[in-house]
């Protein structure tokens, strides 16, 4: 106001043209001053740690609800196996029956019955049952089941052993279906490598 009071007088003195403008009167010293407001760095960081403790809580509650889908996951998967494993096991019997019995007519085709003979059956029937014997890896592989049952309840990172096992169990399965020679046997331990791979697939998540 005092500029504007100045101005005016000189330009009624001296009979000047009164031009002046918002402009040229802010550029005059001291008319316009900036004040740089503090900040309040407390009810800052109280705001910040608040909204920061909120997102941590949902991202928290968001990994446990996952973490329990997956487990649910790999547990139904690893039920699947062990019932298929369980009928791989209650087959074998009967296709040592099968072999032994496919082999006698065999020899009944090339020979007279008389000439059969049984220990020799018995022997060859015994020799296959042997190389086909899968109890060492059904054995093993239910007890990779248990351990990985055992880590999954764990609240340790885990994510890197359940990988090893999860390669052992498919060693095993891998075994099993070279020793296999039947076709519903073989279908079972396709289905087995199946479930395996969704379960290596689902572990990857796992920290």
């Amino acid at each position: 106001e005092a500029y504007m009071r100045a101005l005016g007088e000189i330009a009624q003195k001296y009979g000047l043209k009164n031009d002046v403008t918002v402009m040229s009167l802010s550029k005059m010293p001291d008319v316009l001053s900036v004040e740089k407001m503090q900040a309040d760095t407390d009810k800052l960081t109280a705001d910040l740690c608040a909204v920061l403790e909120l997102a941590l809580t949902d991202f928290d509650a968001m990994r446990v609800h996952e973490g329990d889908k997956l487990c649910q996951d790999v547990e139904t998967r690893l039920k699947t196996i062990e019932t298929l494993v369980g009928e791989i096991e209650s087959s074998r019997e009967g296709i040592v029956d099968q072999y032994r019995e496919k082999l006698r007519a065999r020899m009944m085709e090339v020979l007279s019955a008389s000439g059969i003979d049984e220990s020799r059956i018995l022997t060859e029937a015994a020799i296959y049952a042997d190389k086909t014997a899968v109890d060492e890896e059904t054995v093993r592989l239910r007890s990779h089941i248990a351990q990985m049952r055992r880590m999954l309840k764990s609240d340790e990172p885990v994510g890197r052993k359940l990988d090893f096992l999860v390669q052992e169990m498919n060693r095993e399965a891998n075994t099993i279906g070279s020793k296999c020679s039947n076709l519903d046997l073989t279908a079972r331990v396709v289905d087995i490598k199946g479930e395996i791979e969704k379960i290596r697939e689902q572990i990857q998540n796992v920290e």
